[in-house]
Parts: structure tokens; sequence; C-alpha cells
């Protein structure tokens, strides 16, 4: 699956850690950053796949579930590091589920907001990975 949990650098120190993220810590240009909160622990959001778009997804702060599907292969993977990511290729369905209270998930993606670029219905996500 195009999918890879990604270590970001961590600099400790007893004041409080950083981590960074550089051109070099993705394959990719970012050119949109957003972010997910306040989400009820019932809810999910995602839903989707994307044509071209490529996104890295952290837990800066709490945790969630990302359900992956690549139209064969199902896998849950649980983010809930801030100095750890997921790259998530696109023609990969993701739902981002169980989420924590105050939890935070921030989005880094490889474009700006293209509609044309969202499958938002399972079936035609399906046709997508099989042409």
């Amino acid at each position: 699956m195009e999918v890879q949990l990604i270590d970001l650098p961590k600099i400790e120190d007893r004041r409080g850690n950083i981590s960074v993220i550089e051109k070099e810590c993705l394959p990719y240009e970012i050119k949109r950053v957003y972010y997910l909160y306040d989400v009820p622990s019932d809810a999910y959001r995602g839903g989707h796949a994307h044509k071209d778009q490529k996104e890295f997804l952290i837990a800066l702060s709490g945790s969630f579930e990302v359900l992956l599907d690549n139209g064969v292969d199902k896998e849950i993977v649980m983010l809930n590091k801030p100095f750890q990511g997921l790259l998530i290729l696109n023609g990969i369905w993701r739902e981002l589920k169980n989420f924590s209270s105050g939890s935070v998930c921030l989005v880094l993606s490889s474009d700006v907001y293209i509609e044309n670029d969202y499958i938002r219905n399972y079936n035609e996500f399906l046709n997508f990975v099989k042409s």
C-alpha cells in the first residue's frame, strides 16, 4: 500500500520538545496546510481518495485512527505521536475516526484544494484503482 509512517526530527529539551518539518522530510512540495480539531469521538472525517494529491497527516495532539484502503487491502494506523506522520500517496481511500478528546490532525498537502481531484464515492474509487 502506498503509505508510510515517517518519524520527524525530534529535538528533546527539558523545557519541551520541538519537531521540524523541512523540505527534505516529504517527497513533494507543500502547497496547502489545514487541520482538523473539535471532532466528536463518534464522528469520522475523510471518506475519500485523491486522484493525484498526496497528504501527510500528523496527530499534533491526542490520537485518531486512519483506515486505509487501496481497493484490495485495508489497514488501520493509529496516529498519536506529534513527531510521527503518515504519508498517504494518491489512490488510497482514507477515513479518520476514533478521535480522542482534544485531538488535532495536521494535514500537509501536495496541492491546493481541487474538487475534481477528490473521489468521494467508494464504488467510483474501486473503478479508479482498477483502471
